[in-house]
C-alpha cells in the first residue's frame, strides 16, 4: 500500500469516479490522496486572440468542475497546476514524494504506439508505482 497518492484527472473524461475508488483501496489509512488537473493554458497563438478574463474564467472553471468531481471523497485534496500534461503529472509526482500514482486509460489504439496518450508517458517515465484503471 502507498501513504502519498496521486490521481491525475482529466476533467473531460468519465473515470474519476474508477481511478478516485482505486486510490482509495491503494492508499494506506492516513495517507494522502490527491487528485491533480492539469490546466493547459491556451497555446499561444491562440491567446493572441483571449482577454486575460477569458483564461482566467477557464481556470476557474476547471476548478470548479475538479471540486465537483472530488466532492464527497473523504481524503482527497483537489489540487490544479497550469503546464502540459504528462510533464506537469511527473514534476508534481516527484516534488511531492508521491509513491504510487493511479491514472486513468482508454484502451491503446495504433495511434498510441507512435504519438503516446498521456498515460502512456507517465507509465514510462513515472518516478513511482502506476496502476493503470481502463474506462470501459
Amino acid at each position: 500500500m502507498y501513504d502519498k497518492v496521486l490521481v491525475p484527472m482529466a476533467l473531460d473524461h468519465g473515470v474519476s469516479g474508477t481511478t478516485l475508488a482505486a486510490a482509495k483501496t491503494l492508499c494506506n489509512p492516513g495517507g494522502k490522496i490527491t487528485a491533480l488537473h492539469v490546466y493547459e493554458a491556451p497555446h499561444s497563438s491562440v491567446s493572441a486572440y483571449l482577454d486575460k478574463d477569458a483564461v482566467r474564467d477557464g481556470w476557474e472553471n476547471a476548478r470548479k468542475r475538479l471540486i465537483e468531481k472530488t466532492a464527497g471523497h473523504d481524503n482527497v485534496a483537489a489540487e490544479m497546476v497550469k503546464g502540459r500534461s504528462y510533464r506537469a503529472i511527473l514534476e508534481y509526482a516527484e516534488e511531492h514524494g508521491v509513491d504510487c500514482i493511479v491514472v486513468g486509460s482508454h484502451k491503446p489504439g495504433l495511434s498510441d504506439f507512435f504519438l503516446g496518450t498521456t498515460a502512456a508517458r507517465v507509465i514510462r517515465h513515472a518516478p513511482c508505482a502506476v496502476h493503470v484503471c481502463r474506462a470501459a
